[in-house]
């Protein structure tokens, strides 16, 4: 591979992360509702206890349903 085709890659991942990506109030939040955490959170009937496990399962989803599973969470952490 030289180097203008990784430079390409590079750029078109870079830019695919960041339409897949949370949105920085989202990490944070996320990060202080998982902080700690002894009691997981449960959506879609899939137990979170740590911020990783969330946000992993949040990228996974499609934006709709990301933002549906995000604002559950933030209600069940209340």
């Amino acid at each position: 591979m030289d180097i203008e085709t990784g430079l390409e890659a590079e750029l078109e991942t870079e830019s695919g992360e960041a339409e897949a990506s949370l949105t920085r109030p989202q990490r944070r939040l996320l990060r202080r509702i998982y902080n700690g955490r002894t009691v997981p959170i449960v959506v879609d009937e899939k137990p979170f206890l740590t911020f990783r496990e969330a946000s992993r399962y949040l990228l996974t989803l499609a934006p709709e349903e990301r933002e549906a599973a995000y604002l559950e969470m933030r209600k069940q952490a209340e």
